[in-house]
């Protein structure tokens, strides 16, 4: 097993359906899935451009969590949300993980029905996430 692997099945048990690892190379500017639990819909591709937009200011460069309960709060920051929602995933969260230095090199991407992030299951996955930290920035390094 792995850190990401194990992130993924406790946040399962607290009702994430589809979770994702983003590694991010802040000096080439890429972005990549590095773990996913739906690999038919959200496969491992290689690598894509970082975009700079209202998302990656608000979590990247701001570190804050993204939270959107509604499909109408993240269709607008996900080009893929047709295909969100026609999982029957309708909220996401989407928690930063920086190193040492302050640099984010990481996002958790949680998703689930529609409404599920409330603030206690948000400090529950973000407990989560914190206990994890090392292992996943070290998997993250690679």
């Amino acid at each position: 097993m792995s850190a990401q692997s194990d992130l993924h099945h406790a946040c399962a048990a607290h009702g994430t359906i589809l979770f994702t690892v983003t590694v991010l190379d802040p000096d080439r500017a890429l972005v990549w899935r590095a773990y996913t639990s739906h690999p038919v819909e959200y496969p491992l591709q290689g690598t894509k451009p970082q975009t700079r937009d209202a998302w990656f200011i608000h979590c990247i460069e701001g570190k804050n969590t993204f939270v959107a309960n509604t499909p109408a709060e993240f269709e607008a920051h996900f080009f893929d949300h047709a295909l969100i929602t026609s999982m029957g995933l309708g909220s996401a969260a989407n928690f930063p993980v920086w190193d040492d230095a302050g640099v984010v090199r990481l996002t958790v991407n949680l998703l689930a029905g529609p409404g599920h992030f409330s603030p206690d299951r948000l400090a529950a996955y973000s407990a989560l996430i914190a206990s994890a930290r090392p292992a996943l920035l070290a998997e993250a390094r690679g």
